[in-house]
């Protein structure tokens, strides 16, 4: 018991039970005796307090036993019931708080103390009782009633607080923790009759007498507590081991399914907070516990992408889905649980009105742990992000739940959910740790080949089989035909990736009916939307999906297609609720060029189970053309960035310069608008290539084109002419124009901490504007190169500005 209040309310009830009698007892006790008391009263009570010392740990709970009952016993005899119940007060609050390794709670000991009265007043009946006294001259039948009343009554109303709060049977907490020291019992009272008789002719300071013997007592009992404890603990570590298996075995599980390890958690937090309400027994509660952890581990017998496939099961994946409960109960038979954990994994997807697997059991003959399990284990797994839709709200969650009691759940363990549902959600989300993490993404680089080498890879594609409807098969193939001819036609005259991807667009939407479509392929290991539209246009444009998350993803990762699925998960991989579409249904194909996985081909569509056998067999088909066309156009692109692209900084050439300048006149011609040149040149640029290297040198160049090309707009163009020349082509005003230039400004300063050299190099530029400055390419780049010139000449005449990493600009003057 941690607190009072985290006592339930039945183990409350008690406790107040039991102190409101043991306060009334021991009141009616001590009121009811004359008290003709003296010294003796007050050596019973130090000696009662110093035998209480003697406390013997009982295995399995956290409690003691004192040996102070047989100086009460005594008390109760050569005094009277009040002397005696003051003796047992004392010294019961004396081993509260003597020789404790960790303080009692005020209402530990209140109880203990209050507990007290009555099986002293059992005791004092059992000495006192007609029918003993009758055929009992020594008086030792007497004593030894009254320690087996005491025994009963004390250890019974122990038991009792122990067993409701700690959910575990009363019986079973008495006969294990108690039964096994009343034979100390029987030896006590039989001290306490040897203590009497001595006391009759000794006088009362024969009660010295009995320390000795008790101490004997104390010890004997110790010693052989001493290895029962070992045994124990020999026991627990075997338990911990027992423990730490079940833990590893649902690690194994989250290896093959990463949502799995923190839902297994929360499922037990939910399961043991209804198993409480249904007062199983402490084995039932241990089964339930072990189970919640363990009831997927049969998941290790299903292929990974039949668990990881972000949308409906075809009826043969369902079929190896559905043997995991069996598979699972088979792993488990191994380990030999003490406690039923078996039956609950094997009939945790039974359905209460028997439609469920494996048996088809309804009712009650469902085990009460499988029942349980499979109404929080819905509920948590509507309530979780899943590969084929985002998490409900709880409170929609749960009503799913109860709309299914009497049908698939038990309809008590639902009105229990029901009722309880926000706070154990609020118990899991505080109890949940973050869960290991296995090594399953690193990359091992040791190890070239197996021993019998590599196999050629299989390009293994699954989905739905044909349909028997021969007349639609004829159709369809003669469809599949007049498609692919006109798509192979089509896609083999166009070298363009974006005219590629516009004409496959449009012969799809004449042969499959959709709202919308996506072509995703692979870069640096994640899916980029080359090609979109359609519906949610701006939502499938932004997304970058990492492989093997989101619908496409996972098409990718596995190599399989998938039809009617739902397309929330899309960008559910992001977890932002904000992010949502209005689409329904969506079919995905992978596109494999060869031996390469080139990317995904999507159809999305507003209505349910929008697309057809005849559909996928179809995309099915073009899937390869598609593939092989995408790769060609990729290559030739860049093949064409290449040839247009600078190696070392990345920006344009000048090949591209002088025909993106030839269109800009044009088009500013046609216009009548305006756009300006800027020609740079860096001033010390050999001398800090010959004082630090050409790699200093490179790394200069590539730090000032970096800074460029974040400081111009959307439209314009940076290019690197040659050596340590470079232009930008601005389309923007002349307020923009004098803020870039202000840019350049703050560039040349910067290189010393980014390439790690002295700032020896500086930046002249000149710029001209079109019309102004020139009607044609060559005028405007001639004018612009002079006034870059006549700004490193006025540089040279102001000593000391190469060495400061400021620029010099010289612009046409203002009209």
């Amino acid at each position: 018991m941690s607190s009072f209040g985290t006592m339930n309310r039945r183990a409350r009830f008690y406790w107040l039970f039991i102190v409101a009698l043991g306060i009334a007892g021991a009141a009616v006790a001590i009121a009811g005796t004359p008290r003709h008391y003296d010294v003796r009263l007050l050596v019973w009570i130090v000696v009662a307090v110093a035998v209480a010392g003697f406390k013997i740990r009982l295995p399995g709970i956290k409690g003691t036993l004192s040996m102070n009952y047989v100086i009460i016993l005594v008390a109760l005899l050569n005094l009277d019931l009040g002397a005696g119940m003051i003796v047992a007060l004392t010294s019961t609050l004396g081993q509260c708080l003597i020789h404790t390794q960790e303080r009692p709670r005020w209402f530990q000991v209140l109880f203990s103390v209050a507990g007290v009265p009555l099986p002293v007043l059992a005791a004092n009946l059992a000495l006192h009782s007609g029918w003993v006294e009758r055929g009992d001259s020594s008086g030792g039948v007497a004593l030894l009633s009254a320690s087996i009343a005491y025994f009963l009554i004390n250890t019974v109303t122990v038991a009792g607080i122990i067993s409701l709060t700690t959910q575990r049977s009363p019986l079973e907490v008495w006969r294990t923790s108690y039964l096994w020291t009343s034979p100390q019992y029987l030896v006590g009272g039989a001290i306490a009759w040897a203590v009497h008789f001595l006391n009759k002719g000794f006088g009362w300071g024969a009660i010295l007498i009995a320390g000795p013997p008790l101490y004997l007592l104390y010890r004997s009992y110790t010693t052989y507590l001493g290895r029962i404890q070992e045994q124990q603990d020999h026991l627990g570590e075997m338990a911990a081991l027992h423990l730490r298996t079940i833990e590893t075995l649902a690690l194994a599980i989250d290896a093959k399914d990463d949502t799995t390890a923190a839902h297994l958690r929360r499922v037990q937090i939910y399961a043991a907070g209804i198993g409480q309400d249904l007062n199983l027994s402490f084995a039932e509660m241990q089964a339930l516990n072990a189970a919640a952890l363990l009831h997927d581990v049969g998941k290790l017998a299903v292929p990974e992408y039949i668990i990881s496939k972000p949308g409906k099961l075809t009826p043969e994946e369902f079929e190896k889905m559905k043997v995991h409960p069996v598979v699972g109960a088979e792993i488990l038979e191994r380990v030999n649980f003490p406690y039923p954990v078996v039956p609950i994994v094997y009939s945790h997807h039974e359905r209460y009105d028997g439609t469920g697997y494996p048996e088809g059991l309804s009712g009650e003959q469902i085990p009460i742990g499988a029942r349980i399990l499979s109404a929080v284990d819905c509920l948590d797994a509507l309530a979780s992000n899943r590969q084929y839709r985002q998490a409900l709200p709880l409170d929609e969650a749960m009503q799913i739940v109860s709309r299914e009691s009497g049908k698939a759940f038990d309809p008590k363990v639902v009105a229990i959910l029901r009722r309880k549902y926000r706070d154990l959600e609020q118990e899991a989300k505080s109890l949940t740790a973050e869960p290991a993490k296995l090594s399953t993404n690193i990359k091992i680089k040791r190890g070239v080949a197996p021993a019998t080498g590599f196999a050629a890879k299989a390009v293994e594609i699954s989905g739905p089989p044909p349909e028997s409807d021969f007349s639609r098969s004829i159709a369809g193939a003669r469809r599949e035909i007049q498609l692919l001819t006109e798509v192979i036609n089509d896609l083999g005259n166009s070298l363009s990736l974006d005219d590629t991807l516009a004409l496959l667009a449009v012969r799809l939407s004449k042969a499959v009916r959709h709202d919308a479509i996506a072509v995703y392929l692979i870069q640096d290991g994640k899916l980029l939307p080359r090609f979109v539209k359609g519906e949610s246009y701006r939502l499938f444009s932004s997304l970058q999906i990492p492989m093997g998350q989101g619908l496409s993803g996972w098409v990718a990762e596995n190599d399989k297609a998938i039809v009617n699925a739902n397309p929330a998960v899309e960008p559910g991989y992001l977890n932002d609720p904000r992010l949502v579409t209005p689409l329904r249904s969506a079919i995905a194909i992978p596109l494999r060029s060869q031996d390469r996985m080139v990317g995904v081909l999507t159809l999305y569509s507003l209505a349910s189970e929008a697309f057809s056998t005849d559909d996928y067999r179809l995309l099915l088909a073009i899937a390869p053309k598609a593939a092989h066309a995408i790769e060609n156009s990729l290559c030739f692109e860049r093949a064409a960035n290449a040839a247009d692209t600078d190696e070392l900084t990345g920006l344009a050439n000048g090949r591209f310069l002088f025909s993106h300048l030839a269109r800009e006149v044009a088009k500013s011609a046609r216009a009548g608008s305006s756009f300006a040149v800027i020609v740079m040149d860096l001033d010390g640029f050999k001398q800090a290539n010959d004082q630090f290297g050409h790699l200093a040198g490179n790394r200069i160049l590539k730090a000032i084109a970096g800074h460029l090309r974040r400081n111009t707009r959307v439209g314009d163009v940076v290019a690197r002419l040659g050596g340590d020349e470079f232009v930008v082509v601005m389309n923007q005003s002349r307020e923009n124009v004098a803020e870039y230039i202000g840019n350049i400004n703050q560039i040349a300063g910067r290189l010393e901490a980014e390439v790690h050299c002295q700032a020896l190099v500086s930046i002249s530029a000149g710029v001209a504007r079109y019309p102004e400055d020139g009607p044609d390419v060559e005028t405007l780049l001639e004018r612009a190169d002079e006034r870059m010139y006549e700004a490193k000449r006025r540089k040279r005449l102001k000593p000391g500005r190469a060495r400061s990493g400021e620029a010099e600009v010289l612009t046409a003057p203002a009209a």
